[in-house]
């Protein structure tokens, strides 16, 4: 009986709070402004030259330090 209460006054809530008509737009004046694209493109050209390492393994000496093993990390046989 409590639940079918509820739900006749959640929609009749519902209902009340759609049916109010507030309406009230505002009307805002809209200005077109043109736009002008200036747009400049220097191209420079560098002959530097710099020597780059290439490397195996990405990352190698991170994965060394971090895949380190103690000797606590061994089985024991029991």
């Amino acid at each position: 009986m409590k639940t079918i209460f509820t739900i006749i006054a959640v929609v009749f809530f519902g209902t009340v709070a759609m049916a109010q008509d507030n309406s009230k737009e505002v009307k805002v004046d809209t200005i077109t402004v043109g736009v002008e694209l200036k747009v400049e493109v220097q191209q420079t050209l560098e002959k530097e030259t710099e020597v780059a390492r290439l490397y195996k393994f990405k990352n190698s000496r991170v994965k060394k330090e971090l895949s380190f093993s103690t000797k606590k990390n061994q089985a024991k046989l029991a």
